[in-house]
């Protein structure tokens, strides 16, 4: 639900009744990630998508019956070749999404009020447990502290942690506790949504690809830095596309600056005095992604160099380079677009080969859990 949090948090500061559907773990080939929401209030208003189409009009039912019961619960969309067919979808797939009457919550009042100001936060949801438990949660703060209860003191630390874990990533997901603290000795699976500012990408040399790389970062969501040492090219008026242009010797811009599991550090620089004191630092950072520019003879000796300078073959292995994914790129927006795609494939899991005749999936996202189930009509 915090997909759509600033209308959401409208429809609270109005005192509006709505029900909120929330995709809660999809398979094969369905449309939309975890954390994608459709709701729905008294009087018929909705907002926010579950499937790009396919299966809105019987996610809105769901809504409007969770509305009059008050009950939450989970149902699963299963896509056979006839279903789809009746509905338009051809690609097949498996949705579970989870209703649940959220105004009345202030747990979910303020993590919609969190995500609507930037702040990092997270939000779990028992999807799926014992019917008492259902649709109980926490928020959770970056600090660890939590508002909320699932009915247990137990649970809730152990919920806590487990949300902390998914929230320090920026990840949304789900999580299953162990059956030690719930009722009954049954499971309890919890839909944890993190809200976190955007992931920072650290482009490194203020050369003409930087520019495209930059735009290809934006436009992957990623708030884009852009260092160089030399203040006669690292200038706003050269990367209007940045969100910070810094003037400083890339290294120590690095040591200074806040980085994240998420953060992506692209380094363009092309020159030994730069790249290598740079990298040093940057393969022993526990950072999502490390690529460097340069042909295979400029690789070869900056391996080297790193080597001499004391890097780990393990921590060598992080290294992207050369950059990106073959493209055949010539330009720098062909060369941009390799990196990003390289930086995708690797957030995501994926391979890089063309779907073509390959037998991965489309889609590297997590399973069905289960619940109430219906073919999409």
């Amino acid at each position: 639900m915090l997909d759509i949090a600033d209308e959401l948090h409208r429809w609270c500061d109005q005192g509006r009744s709505f029900a909120v559907a929330t995709v809660v773990a999809v398979g094969g080939s369905a449309p939309r990630l975890p954390g994608a929401a459709l709701a729905v209030d008294a009087a018929g208003t909705a907002v926010g998508s579950v499937s790009g189409g396919c299966v809105e009009g019987a996610v809105y039912e769901l809504c409007q019956e969770v509305l009059e019961t008050g009950e939450p619960l989970l149902h699963r969309f299963g896509y056979s070749d006839d279903d789809a067919f009746a509905v338009g979808l051809t690609c097949g797939g498996v949705i579970d999404i989870f209703i649940q009457r959220i105004s009345g919550h202030p747990q979910f009042t303020a993590a919609l009020a969190a995500a609507v100001a930037g702040e990092a936060a997270a939000v779990a949801r028992v999807v799926q447990g014992p019917a008492d438990l259902l649709g109980r949660g926490l928020l959770v703060r970056p600090d660890g502290s939590h508002t909320g209860t699932l009915g247990d003191p137990g649970l809730d630390r152990t919920a806590a942690a487990e949300t902390l874990a998914l929230l320090e990533s920026g990840r949304t997901g789900t999580a299953l506790i162990g059956s030690g603290g719930s009722r009954c000795g049954e499971p309890l699976t919890l839909l944890v949504e993190s809200s976190v500012p955007p992931p920072r990408m650290l482009v490194f040399g203020a050369i003409d690809f930087a520019s495209a790389v930059v735009r290809i970062g934006k436009f992957l969501g990623y708030r884009v830095t852009l260092c160089d040492a030399r203040p006669v090219f690292a200038t706003p008026a050269r990367f209007p596309d940045a969100d910070e242009v810094v003037v400083d010797w890339p290294h120590r811009y690095l040591e200074s600056t806040r980085t994240d599991a998420r953060t992506v550090i692209t380094v363009l620089t092309h020159d030994a005095k730069f790249d290598v004191p740079l990298l040093e630092r940057a393969l022993r950072m526990p950072v999502s992604y490390v690529g460097a520019m340069g042909s295979r003879r400029t690789h070869e000796d900056r391996l080297r160099r790193l080597r001499e300078a004391g890097l780990s073959e393990l921590e060598l292995n992080r290294l992207r380079s050369p950059i990106g994914l073959d493209l055949g790129a010539r330009t720098p927006e062909e060369t941009a677009l390799s990196i990003g795609a390289e930086i995708v494939a690797n957030r995501r899991g994926g391979t890089g080969v063309p779907l073509t005749g390959a037998h991965t999936p489309i889609h590297h996202d997590a399973t069905p859990i289960a619940g109430r189930v219906s073919p999409a009509a």
